[in-house]
């Protein structure tokens, strides 16, 4: 008994729920000195992605692309992944032409990445149906009939096969906002480099080493379409490419430019000039627009939170007076 009202004290309790909440401060603030990300590793994917280009590349041009088997895609595909994948033919039922680029821009390239994405949307609503079958009709049967409970697990693994979509737009949609915020400076930059008298390839690849600190992502992104500059034989392509892989309309509209000036030999510094306006004119609407939605967000918890504690605040000195005093109101 002791014991327990040892644990059920207001003292035990307060001083508890203080120890967590300084834990809870000290990993807070001490987690972003250990705080150590992948940029090492991402580097070296991204070296080995332009090593993947430069061969493919020297190789279609020796005519021998055709009989070069997928060696990034034989590495990351397991054996058992890919021949449940092709005994049942799961690309055709959970792929289609707009996958690769939806996974391109999730930064996921090659076969490897494909066949993991169309296989977890086989496997997740099997999955998911047995775990729900199993907790509604073993762990908690309650009063429900048995196709009642099926119905459900059915209903749950339909929501699951969609799983695997939502975690992919969701990681675009992070690498997205991580290029999006960095690419106003990298655009910047490209300015400088190319007004200092760079080439576009030197330029790409400078910037790519600078914006990393900023934005590993558009780091990779600018790397690659140097390396496709450096290969492809039509160098619009790796400007294409580079819209396709961000599926952002900004870097389309400055590819675009780029493309304009490759082809109709036009200054790429003048094109870079106006796009970097543009594109600091939108960050800087961007921001205005964030500023000027601020008022109507801040409405609701002013009104939940410092409202009331205004008012007792403001009451609580008279009610106090009115209480202490006795005060009779013919009641």
């Amino acid at each position: 008994m002791d014991l327990v009202e040892t644990f059920t004290s207001t003292t035990f309790l307060t001083a508890l729920f203080a120890a967590v909440a300084a834990g809870a401060v000290v990993f807070t603030f001490g987690a972003q000195f250990f705080d150590k990300t992948d940029a090492k590793q991402r580097i070296k994917r991204v070296a080995l992605e332009r090593e993947k280009l430069r061969t493919e590349e020297m190789s279609r041009l020796r005519g021998a692309e055709a009989n070069k088997p997928s060696i990034r895609g034989g590495r990351e595909a397991k054996a058992v992944v890919t021949s449940i994948v092709e005994r049942f033919d799961l690309q055709k039922a959970f792929a289609d032409e707009n996958t690769q680029n939806l996974l391109t821009q999730a930064g996921y390239r090659g076969q490897g990445p494909l066949t993991t994405y169309v296989f977890l949307r086989f496997v997740t609503p099997l999955g998911l149906l047995l775990i729900a079958l199993l907790y509604l009709a073993v762990l908690v049967p309650g009063d429900r009939p048995l196709f009642l409970n099926v119905l459900y697990s059915v209903a749950i693994g339909l929501l699951g096969s969609y799983l695997p979509l939502l975690l992919l737009r969701n990681k675009i949609q992070k690498r997205q906002a991580s290029i999006r915020r960095a690419w106003p400076d990298c655009l910047d930059l490209l300015l400088l480099c190319v007004e200092s008298g760079m080439s576009i390839e030197h330029a790409f690849k400078r910037v790519a080493k600078e914006i990393g600190v900023q934005s590993i992502p558009l780091a990779e992104e600018l790397t690659l379409t140097n390396a496709e500059l450096s290969f492809l034989e039509d160098r619009t392509r790796a400007y294409d490419n580079l819209g396709k892989r961000t599926g952002l309309d900004g870097v389309r509209a400055v590819m675009t430019a780029l493309i304009q000036s490759e082809r109709y030999g036009t200054s790429v510094g003048q094109s870079l000039r106006i796009m970097a306006e543009e594109g600091r004119e939108a960050r800087m609407m961007e921001a205005e627009k964030k500023a000027a939605a601020l008022p109507p967000k801040l409405t609701v918890p002013l009104i939940l939170f410092f409202l009331p504690v205004l008012f007792i605040v403001i009451i609580s000195p008279a009610l106090i007076k009115i209480f202490s005093q006795n005060l009779n109101f013919g009641i």
